[in-house]
């Protein structure tokens, strides 16, 4: 499978990548990457670090396409492969786009996956590796902009399909990305789960955890959990109310483990309420479309203190767009109260456990063979 990979600056797409490669080759499987900022820079040795963004746009464009002329030749010597690019700039020059469609369609990518993370991580890294001054909000709706064209260059490929992955706080994206590229028969699933008013449940959160897992064993899983900033969120309106100016964020590694030794990162209380609109937004666009790109979702549905049913708006939402867009809707249900009949008559089947549904999703073959699986 050939991949283009995009995101916007302040990815840190590279050693992520890596890792995924990395991975690949744990599994027996080669997977090649084409960096064109590496590229780029090798078609200009005149070039600063860190300042071809600064060079005149027919400049830049020029040595792009000699990159992906490059990358376009190697290419037919690689089963699996990923091109590392950006389809977006915004930068001194304004925004402008860093891809052509003659070469994206010589190219001929099966696949598009745009990457995201958590914005107040994107953004610190942006101002450590440049010398910019954007807030909060810019970075967000540079996010939204490199998400839409890199939909629109993977419609210049009828045949290939798009994808938003988060990188996420953990391991198991890089298997996620693997996997859609050098596994991409096996079953998508989006697994939906209470979130913002299940985290001061320590037990809960400790089912919900073991069930993402259990799905990420088996499955290519889009977890919304991956990127969270509705609790960025709600940690500054907290903050906001104690009449504090700034937050602590812990940071973390290209898979997603935090760092115990780097500094936590410094986020401004107002730039976060300023982006709230965007914070919801964003998750309400972008869960749906985790839910399209899937084959099937799966919700478990906790039981909170005093037998109530953890159904949050979000997971019915879920489970109803699912629905209404024929996907399979299977829930783990918990709670001894008997679901709705908002659940039972849109619901493909129904499990008393996250067991029970694994054996019953391995009796019927959806399951990939073991050793396609990845771990």
């Amino acid at each position: 499978m050939r991949a283009i990979v995009t995101g916007q600056i302040g990815m840190d797409k590279k050693p992520y990548l890596e890792a995924g490669a990395a991975f690949a080759g744990q599994q027996g499987e080669h997977l090649h990457i084409f960096h064109v900022g590496d590229l780029m820079y090798r078609e200009g040795p005149d070039v600063r670090p860190g300042k071809i963004l600064d060079l005149p746009i027919s400049r830049l464009s020029s040595l792009r396409r000699a990159a992906f002329k490059d990358i376009i030749s190697e290419s037919r010597d690689h089963e699996h492969l990923i091109v590392n690019t950006h389809a977006t700039f915004r930068w001194r020059h304004g925004l402008f786009s860093a891809f052509d469609y003659d070469q994206t369609q010589k190219l001929n990518p099966d696949l598009f996956i745009c990457l995201v993370d958590n914005i107040e991580v994107v953004h610190h890294r942006l101002h450590a590796e440049h010398d910019i001054d954007a807030t909060l909000k810019d970075c967000m709706v540079w996010r939204e902009e490199e998400t839409l064209a890199t939909e629109l260059m993977s419609k210049a490929i009828p045949s290939s399909k798009f994808y938003i992955l988060s990188r996420g706080r953990h391991q198991l994206t890089t298997r996620t990305l693997f996997r859609l590229i050098c596994r991409p028969e096996m079953r998508k699933v989006y697994p939906s789960f209470p979130m913002s008013h299940v985290v001061d449940m320590p037990d809960v959160l400790a089912e919900i955890d073991k069930f993402r897992a259990d799905l990420a064993e088996h499955f290519i899983t889009f977890d919304p959990g991956d990127v969270d900033e509705k609790l960025l969120l709600d940690r500054a309106i907290a903050a906001s109310r104690d009449g504090k100016d700034w937050l602590e964020v812990a940071p973390h590694t290209f898979g997603g483990s935090r760092s115990g030794d780097a500094a936590p990162i410094r986020v401004r209380v107002r730039e976060v309420l300023d982006i709230a609109g965007d914070i919801d937004g964003q998750i309400y666009m972008r869960d749906f479309r985790l839910v399209d790109q899937s084959d099937m979702i799966v919700s478990y549905i906790p039981e909170l203190p005093g037998g109530i049913p953890g159904l949050s708006s979000g997971v019915e939402r879920e489970l109803h767009h699912a629905f209404e867009h024929t996907k399979e809707v299977y829930v783990v249900w918990k709670p001894k109260k008997a679901p709705s009949p908002f659940i039972t008559e849109t619901a493909t089947k129904i499990f008393a456990s996250t067991d029970e549904a694994l054996a019953y999703f391995e009796a019927e073959g959806m399951f990939a063979e073991k050793n396609l699986f990845g771990h």
